[in-house]
């Protein structure tokens, strides 16, 4: 489910226009059907991981890739890592053969080039380096380079496992999207610490099992922070929306300008000498990088990439599980309550619940004892799901390896690899 701008309207777009639109699109309401995902790769040199990407190599590569009969959508992030992005899918069955069958057809490509795909959440040897030109990430880079290098670092050093849901029913109830909106935030730092594969920075380890999800936390709050809990989801994320730093104004020619402290709401209002427009808006939003991001479905964004060519299987079907299936849903809400008290005010991830989350992984035992409940209910789950064997095989292997343990894919990687702790940004 890439990020598409539609066209908008010619003209400028006002205040109240803009709010309506954004609480219009950000809920698409009624029975939870579809599954998406997108799985995003660091694309390695297949004898020497270490080695930098060589940007030539990688354009032939690119070139190849794109000629594949995919039915996912192929893009790519600034530092070269790879993405796939499935066509919604009604069941998680469907959606694992398309996923998967994509994977094989695009890792079979690459090697064809000598490179293959590696799934970390932060890249564990190389510094960020951006390989790609597009204005957009030209002027996300000066964007965040005014507040430091943690933004360079989530461009180019980082990668993500994220799992698309429709919204929910417009009622209230398990299946409601304020309470599954709800439900994402509190379940969302469980998730961090269960699938936590990120603890080395050129080679080193951090101190955090997730350094992506520490380097998320350090970027810009007004984009990359929750938006507060609210009892009118939509009229939150509207705000949120709109004031919002303004990362870029496109332009037809020459480089995308930057402007410096202006918020959406700003510019709506007469900050810069244009107005905006609806395709503004649009645009505006496809800037927006919370930990779960409405856009009509929910899309989590908080889970490490997995490594392993089916280490992706396991999050993907224990997330459908435990939003998808009511009784699952019910059974976990009740399980990751009572973490809001650890939560307090803040939003993710900046809040104690999701630090101890990247820091500890399950090695937190209030993260541990919510994560155990929520695997049992998502393996009582997956056969209402009718999910495949294999998949129910992967959950339970996951779990015997790492739940049960207080441990995350994070502690393999620090047993191979003692050393001293550096900084994740």
């Amino acid at each position: 489910m890439p990020d598409r701008p539609d066209s908008g309207r010619p003209g400028p777009i006002t205040e109240s226009e803009a709010e309506a639109r954004v609480r219009g699109i950000c809920f698409k309401t009624g029975p939870p059907r579809r599954l998406g995902v997108e799985l995003e790769w660091f694309v390695q040199d297949l004898r020497d991981p270490s080695l930098p990407l060589d940007p030539d190599r990688f354009s032939a590569a690119t070139h190849a890739l794109r000629a594949l009969p995919l039915r996912s959508a192929l893009t790519f992030e600034p530092g070269g890592q790879l993405e796939l992005s499935s066509p919604p899918a009604t069941t998680l069955s469907g959606l694992v053969d398309c996923a998967a069958g994509d994977l094989r057809l695009v890792r079979t490509a690459l090697r064809g080039h000598g490179l293959a795909l590696a799934g970390h959440g932060h890249h564990p040897w190389l510094p960020p380096r951006r390989l790609l030109t597009a204005p957009r990430y030209a002027a996300m880079e000066r964007y965040f380079d005014r507040s430091g290098p943690a933004g360079r670092a989530m461009m180019c050093a980082t990668a993500s496992l994220q799992i698309c849901l429709d919204a929910g029913h417009e009622e209230p109830g398990p299946l409601g999207f304020g309470r599954r909106w709800h439900l994402a935030h509190l379940l969302g730092a469980v998730l961090v610490a269960a699938f936590a594969n990120s603890p080395l920075r050129q080679g080193r380890p951090t101190g955090w099992r997730s350094t992506r999800q520490a380097v998320w936390s350090a970027l810009d709050p007004g984009r990359c922070l929750a938006p507060p809990e609210a009892l009118d989801p939509r009229a939150s994320w509207a705000a949120y929306a709109l004031d919002a730093g303004v990362m870029c104004v496109r332009s037809p020619e020459g480089p995308w300008r930057v402007p410096e402290r202006l918020t959406f709401r700003e510019w709506v209002r007469g900050g810069l000498p244009t107005p905006p427009t609806l395709d503004d808006l649009s645009y505006h939003l496809t800037t927006l990088f919370p930990p779960v991001r409405p856009r009509g479905h929910l899309e989590l964004r908080m889970i490490d990439a997995q490594s392993g060519d089916d280490g992706w299987l396991v999050p993907l079907a224990v997330t459908a599980a435990l939003f998808d299936d009511p009784e699952a849903s019910e059974t976990v809400h009740r399980a990751v309550k009572p973490l809001a008290e650890t939560a307090g005010a803040a939003p993710a991830p900046r809040n104690p619940l999701w630090r101890h989350a990247a820091r500890h992984g399950l090695g937190d035992p209030e993260l541990h004892a919510a994560a155990l409940t929520c695997f049992a209910a998502a393996q009582e789950a997956l056969p209402r799901l009718d999910a495949p064997t294999g998949v129910r095989d992967a959950v339970a292997a996951f779990v015997d390896r790492y739940v049960a343990r207080g441990r995350c894919p994070a502690d393999d990687v620090l047993d191979r690899h003692p050393g001293k702790e550096g900084d994740p940004r």
